[in-house]
């Protein structure tokens, strides 16, 4: 409830006001007397209309400069001053004026706030407070006819706002920073879940084009069968073919329209480019989270010589996830994994290399098959296998080729994925 109240425009113009009069209590006095006070008020008041910009700033001056001079006169009563009310009234009215005068010409640059340069908006900052004192002095001048002060000592008065405007901005810029700081990793979190999910999402649209291709032709061939069953005169087998072909051509088409709505989602969800390196990147930090799941103790290396804006980063995220997870899961307890991306002649290479046991002369050519595996869990249960046929076809997509051989100097395996570079890199 407390912070619904907050969120009320009129509630934040009177916490403005409010902390602006308690803030104004904190005062030096750089003059003899208490003539005029140079006060944290000021301060207080521009670091509060820089950092709620959504406020109506003439509204927000006339209720502060309100309040600070209803306040004021309020601590005269309450320190037993011997002014009388209206004397105190007077006493103070010009520092009403000086707050409504502030947030006037604040208002007259609080279009381009955002685009003033931290030193450019001390500066503004400093002449509108420098010109609000002098209409602070000229309301002395008239109210109480004081001759304390004159309006050409503007020297004293510059020099005291570039102090004050200058820490004030200062600590504003800092806030600022700290802000842009929290953003910043908030969308970098957002965006890793983003290409999680991107890299995800690609994989299963990848498989389900793969099966609607597949039931495709598993239709024609049913249709085939069914018609060489009537021509042959078996008119209850050719009826019961012709049904089952019907059931797979419903199958297909809603297979095509659960395709579609994903096509659309990667489409909206995953746009843009990104280098080669933030790619592997990605692939180590969501690999090192996979292993710290499994218990294992590895490291990982990543080498980059050659570094270039792709706009295939999502298939390329599916490879390298697909082979740095099955790296990670090979290895037994402790062991490293390395990355790397570098150009070779028109094409680009990237290799998986792992610390792990290797692959056996007699697994190589059964390796990328469908259901091929020789990863089995604590109870004998084999994995699905499908993870490497299914890299394998994306390389075939680029037009590329994926060769796996051992590595020397790890003894594990080391996959490689060779694409032209053309294919690749996005054209400045």
């Amino acid at each position: 409830m407390g912070q619904s109240i907050l969120k009320n425009k009129y509630m934040q113009i009177l916490v403005v006001a409010a902390g602006t009069a308690v803030a104004g209590e904190f005062k030096i006095n750089p003059f003899d007397g208490d003539i005029f006070r140079i006060a944290m008020g000021s301060s207080a008041f521009l670091l509060f209309l820089l950092l709620m910009k959504q406020l109506p700033y003439v509204s927000t001056g006339l209720v502060t400069g309100t309040v600070v001079l209803l306040f004021r006169t309020g601590m005269d009563a309450m320190e037993g001053s011997s002014l009388t009310f209206l004397q105190s009234m007077n006493s103070h009215f010009s520092a009403m004026v000086y707050y409504i005068v502030f947030a006037v010409l604040m208002n007259l640059i609080k279009s381009r706030l955002d685009t003033f340069h931290p030193l450019v908006l001390g500066g503004v900052a400093a002449l509108i407070d420098l010109l609000s004192n002098e209409m602070e002095l000229l309301t002395r001048l008239i109210v109480l006819d004081s001759t304390s002060f004159k309006l050409n000592e503007w020297t004293y008065l510059m020099a005291i706002a570039v102090l004050r405007t200058y820490f004030t901005t200062g600590v504003y810029s800092s806030i600022s920073v700290s802000q842009l700081r929290i953003a910043q990793t908030e969308q970098n979190r957002r965006m890793e879940q983003m290409l999680g999910f991107g890299s995800g999402l690609y994989g299963e649209v990848f498989y389900l084009k793969k099966s609607i291709g597949t039931l495709e032709n598993v239709t024609l061939n049913s249709f085939e069968l069914y018609r060489g069953l009537k021509g042959e005169g078996l008119q209850a087998y050719s009826r019961q073919v012709l049904d089952i072909t019907q059931e797979i051509h419903e199958v297909k088409k809603d297979s095509q329209r659960i395709l579609a709505g994903l096509v659309k989602l990667v489409d909206r969800e995953v746009t843009g480019d990104m280098p080669l390196s933030g790619i592997l990147r990605f692939a180590v930090k969501s690999n090192t989270k996979y292993a710290e799941m499994l218990g294992k103790e590895i490291t990982f290396n990543v080498n980059i010589t050659s570094d270039y804006t792709t706009a295939s980063y999502i298939p390329l995220l599916t490879l390298l996830n697909n082979l740095t997870a099955n790296a990670v899961e090979v290895i037994k307890g402790k062991g490293k994994v390395s990355l790397d991306a570098y150009e070779k002649g028109e094409t680009t290479i990237f290799s998986v290399t792992d610390s792990g046991s290797g692959i056996k002369d007699r697994d190589r050519e059964l390796l990328f098959e469908p259901g091929f595996t020789t990863k089995f869990d604590d109870e004998g249960v084999a994995a699905t296998g499908i993870g490497l046929s299914h890299v394998r076809d994306i390389v075939h997509l680029f037009e590329g080729e994926i060769v796996v051989s051992q590595a020397s100097h790890t003894g594990g395996a080391m996959f490689q994925i060779i694409i032209r570079t053309a294919k690749l890199r996005k054209e400045e």
